[in-house]
């Protein structure tokens, strides 16, 4: 049975033996079958009713034939074997040719289709025509939801797409490449999808490489995120002094004259020089006096570069020193230190013209001067300078010989309680600040509203001690805060002067 549509399946061209009687025989069948229909039409001329199929122009539309009675059916059998008949006499005559094959003829489609409607007419009677039009592929494109065809299509996703119509999710241009990325039932260029989904070092801007296993491997910050590439830790990039990031190539640090380097968000609000770093240093001992800590000593208070720093730890003969770098350091011991005199200048990503002084320390009592390096942020500064502070409180107090551990860990927490009542607000239910609420809420309110940049290093410094790793600083802070959280910070100097250990 031919269909209706478009075949394209191909017809092969088989030559034979085939006579001139086909063209004869043809005629002779076409006339006997426009005399079965004239003699079908004559029987049913007395029923007022046409029994041939009206066809319409369109290949896809037909009318529906009309009713056909019983009796009619009837009186047409013998028209029905008389048929067969002639469809037999013409295989026979086909196959009496010598090679077994004749010739395809785009007629055979048309005496087909006629014999098929004269052996089964419509029964049902006609009515207005309804124009269907069939999908003529059985395709529909996922993208335009129009049928497809017979041309050129895709498929993906158990679903077919007209070329034009299989688009990248991101960039909405039509996927032509052999090879695509999908994410979900989402299809993306291989580029657009890298470009979405492959990590960035956020230091020279280029998709991380893969490692010799093939795997995307980078290293992160653990408070700020940042990624990069793991060649960037040892290809001499600048990392700052203060918030631990590495400079990115299209925002220069600022360089100190000692070596280090600082981002531009703890240059905004750096203490430069012992002048102005006196404010801080007065308000952090109203810290300690409001939480009935008074220090009756006037301890000098200097700022210093890196080598002088390093100098005095050399000097000194008690204390532990955090690692990599120390920051501050409570001296004990008389010594002759460089400080810095005036600030800096900024020259281009250079601070420059910086003035230094020795100064002699004498020891007049336990302490003999707290150092702490210049070029740091407001907040940095203050934690360091509560923390030694502490030292020299426990000096002062008759503290001594004391566990790394526990001097080093009760000096965090004070450190850490400072950073708190300048980044969060004050609680006042909490035992470890509630002593101190008044003073320190009142030295805020004198600085004024901090920025979202200063508070947020004031949230990573507070990270940094809570997650320092080291036995000491780390270990030593988490074990005193625990103690003061239990006890209290009183009961918990007490219990340390008493025994040298923090309560249980």
């Amino acid at each position: 049975m031919a269909p209706s549509g478009i075949n394209h399946l191909s017809q092969p061209c088989i030559y034979g033996d085939v006579g001139s009687s086909y063209a004869e025989r043809k005629s002779r069948f076409m006339r006997w079958l426009c005399k079965l229909f004239n003699s079908g039409s004559n029987r049913g001329a007395g029923s007022g009713s046409s029994h041939h199929p009206q066809l319409v122009g369109e290949e896809n539309m037909a009318w529906r034939a009309p009713f056909r009675s019983l009796d009619d059916r009837a009186r047409s059998q013998k028209d029905k074997e008389d048929l067969e008949r002639a469809i037999a006499l013409s295989l026979a005559e086909d196959s009496k040719r010598s090679n077994g094959y004749r010739w395809r003829t785009d007629d055979d489609d048309e005496i087909s289709s006629a014999i098929r409607d004269a052996l089964n007419p419509n029964p049902y009677p006609p009515f207005a025509p309804t124009p269907y039009y069939p999908s003529r592929s059985g395709r529909i494109c996922g993208g335009c939801k129009r049928d497809i065809g017979y041309g050129n299509y895709l498929g993906c996703m158990e679903t077919f797409f007209h070329p034009d119509c299989f688009c990248c999710r991101a960039c909405g241009y039509p996927i032509t490449e052999h090879e695509f990325s999908l994410s979900g039932r989402d299809p993306y260029h291989k580029s657009c999808f890298k470009e979405l989904n492959h990590p960035k070092c956020e230091v020279c801007h280029q998709f991380i490489p893969t490692n010799a296993a093939g795997l995307i491997e980078y290293r992160c910050h653990p408070f700020w995120t940042q990624k990069y590439c793991p060649s960037h830790e040892h290809d001499n990039t600048a990392r700052c002094c203060s918030c631990e990031r590495l400079e990115s190539w299209n925002a220069r640090f600022y360089s100190l004259e000692d070596g280090r380097s600082l981002c531009l968000e703890c240059m905004e609000s750096a203490i430069m020089d012992t002048g102005d770093c006196q404010p801080l240093y007065h308000s952090i001992r109203d810290f300690y006096e409001g939480m009935n800590m008074r220090l009756d000593q006037q301890i000098p208070m200097l700022l210093v570069e890196r080598q002088a720093l390093n100098e005095a730890i050399v000097g000194e003969k008690n204390g532990l020193h955090h690692m990599p770098e120390t920051r501050g350091l409570c001296l004990s011991e008389e010594q002759t230190v460089t400080s810095i005199r005036k600030r800096p200048r900024i020259g281009g990503h250079r601070l420059v013209g910086m003035r230094t002084q020795p100064q002699k320390l004498i020891r007049r009592c336990e302490v003999t001067a707290i150092l702490v390096l210049y070029g740091l942020p407001r907040l940095l500064t203050g934690a360091i300078l509560a923390h030694e502070l502490m030292h020299g409180w426990l000096r002062l107090k008759g503290y001594h010989n004391l566990n790394p551990e526990v001097e080093e860990g009760i000096c965090q927490v004070l450190s850490h309680m400072w950073l708190e009542t300048e980044v969060m607000p004050v609680d006042k239910s909490r035992p470890s600040t509630s002593a101190a609420s008044s003073s320190s809420s009142s030295s805020s309110s004198k600085k004024g509203v901090k920025s979202d940049v200063e508070n947020k290093l004031g949230e990573f410094f507070l990270h940094q001690i809570a997650h320092d790793a080291s036995l000491a600083y780390g270990g030593g802070y988490r074990a005193a805060q625990v103690a003061v959280n239990n006890y209290g910070l009183r009961s918990t100097l007490d219990h340390i002067r008493l025994t040298g250990n923090f309560p249980l």
